[in-house]
């Protein structure tokens, strides 16, 4: 099927303008993108580029610094807001979809690679994680970068290429850290070993200089984190790459609670992310492959589509027994995916596989933009505390505190700037002014009734978000006139 320079460009600019559209109208849902968010505020206020903070005097051992680089460096450049926060993220995608240009170009045809380029934008993780506030981008765009550098380090092209495979490393190893090396590993080897090419392989690649230039730009950085908080190596390399891996219940996360799943579930992580695609692209394979067995076997003895075999099989292979996952993990094993569907699509001679794939490539956008359209129409559907800290702001004067009880979610601190405190349900007397004062707190709603019995005092709520309730608690429990539109005013971040 062919598919005109002119069509794609019109395609992908649509898919990532209504990404762009969503980076923009949606606020941070709790937990993760507030809490990496507020990891690059912090970043890019203090001007620590060595340690990301967790909070102040709180180091966050949790990843390695390189999506906070960036995202503390849009801020510098591009103010705080969600868009520059989320907007590495989008780049980060751009520069996979561009290797996955250049390999399909290579790999197979101009045709072949313009589809797979439509195909991994539009699929539902890479659609959903090009711009969100994560590290797996990141950590696909240097495992992209690795594989795709492996298998072109020969030819008129390799010497470009040679040294990408170890700065595809770096960018792993800085994002997300060893697991990158085991992913890329975990693919290469078993590949090498079946078309029993190790020694060709291998001897492409500059070891010397490559290694010498990876250790330049991954070293430093680990060396000063550890100097600067002793601890860090043991709790991420121990703890993160290892014990939660193992243990799905691993107690020792310092910066949230483990994801207790049952093994095995990041293959059904796998089929969701990769929709609507997926399904779609095992079928045009099954149509690919279909005959004798004979003819299925030749397939297993080409080294362009076992090469994408074992790219996409080692992500979920290596956490098939992992328990503590996220379904975000699966994002590594779908550019491979990608490539084989437009290597197949390249070559379809029927309208039919062009008129479904237009349909994959339209749903993906048409759900985000129903998503847009919904919470626009409905703002407290999302975990996010965005408008109640902007009402909040709205009615608080010099010197005044928003309390959260019991909880402080992330959101909040992000939006408050780290203004917004945290008190126990049971200090919460001791907070409560004296005759003419007033405190606000947000409550969580199942828990507003017990605080009125608890502390007796006059709650005059003032705004419900999904999860809390604002209250303005005192004698001067009144809402001021016009805080609706304070609010409306300031609904963008938290300013005073």
């Amino acid at each position: 099927m062919q598919l005109s320079a002119r069509t794609m460009a019109a395609a992908l600019a649509a898919i990532l303008g209504v990404r762009l559209l969503a980076m923009v109208l949606v606020p941070f849902a709790d937990t993760s993108e507030p809490r990496y968010a507020e990891i690059a505020r912090l970043m890019a206020e203090t001007g620590d580029w060595i340690t990301p903070w967790f909070a102040p005097g709180v180091p966050f051992w949790g990843k390695p610094p390189l999506g906070f680089w960036a995202e503390a460096l849009s801020i510098r450049l591009l103010g705080l807001s969600e868009f520059s926060i989320r907007f590495p993220s989008l780049l980060a995608t751009a520069a996979t979809l561009a290797i996955l240009y250049a390999l399909g170009r290579r790999l197979y045809s101009v045709q072949a690679a313009r589809w797979t380029v439509l195909a991994y934008a539009s699929m539902f993780l890479p659609l959903v994680a090009a711009g969100a506030v994560l590290t797996d981008p990141f950590l696909a765009l240097g495992v992209t970068l690795s594989m795709a550098s492996f298998i072109l380090s020969r030819g008129p092209a390799a010497g470009r290429w040679r040294y990408g495979f170890f700065l595809g490393l770096a960018i792993g190893l800085l994002s997300k850290g060893p697991l990158a090396v085991v992913l890329v590993a975990g693919a290469i080897v078993p590949w090498m070993l079946w078309h029993r090419n190790v020694r060709t392989s291998l001897w492409r690649l500059p070891w010397a200089a490559g290694s010498v230039m990876l250790a330049a730009l991954v070293l430093p950085w680990y060396v000063a984190a550890e100097l600067k908080t002793p601890g860090f190596i043991q709790y991420f390399i121990v703890g993160e790459h290892f014990l939660r891996f193992v243990d799905p219940g691993w107690s020792g996360d310092l910066y949230g609670s483990a994801h207790s799943r049952r093994y095995g579930a990041i293959w059904l992580d796998g089929i969701v992310a990769s929709l609507p695609w997926g399904v779609f692209g095992v079928w045009l394979l099954a149509r690919r492959w279909r005959g004798p067995a004979r003819r299925a076997g030749r397939w297993l003895r080409r080294p362009r589509w076992t090469y994408l075999l074992a790219w996409g099989a080692a992500t979920p292979l290596f956490f098939t027994l992992s328990g503590n996952i996220l379904w975000t993990y699966a994002l590594p094993a779908l550019p491979p995916l990608a490539l084989a569907i437009g290597a197949c699509l390249s070559r379809a001679r029927t309208a039919a596989p062009a008129r479904v794939a237009t349909a994959c490539m339209a749903l993906g956008p048409i759900a985000v933009i129903v998503f847009c359209g919904l919470q626009l129409a409905n703002p407290e559907r999302l975990k996010t505390e965005k408008t109640l800290i902007a009402r909040a702001d709205a009615l608080m004067t010099a010197g005044e505190t928003l309390y959260f009880v019991d909880s402080l979610p992330f959101s909040a601190r992000f939006y408050s700037r780290g203004a917004a405190g945290r008190v126990s349900l049971d200090g919460v007397t001791a907070l409560l002014p004296p005759r003419g004062g007033r405190v606000l707190l947000a409550v969580e709603k199942s828990d507003v009734r017990r605080l009125r019995e608890q502390t007796g005092a006059a709650l005059a709520p003032v705004y419900s978000s999904r999860r809390y309730t604002l209250l303005m608690a005192g004698s001067a429990a009144q809402p001021q006139a016009g805080s609706a539109q304070g609010e409306a005013g300031r609904a963008g971040g938290y300013q005073r």
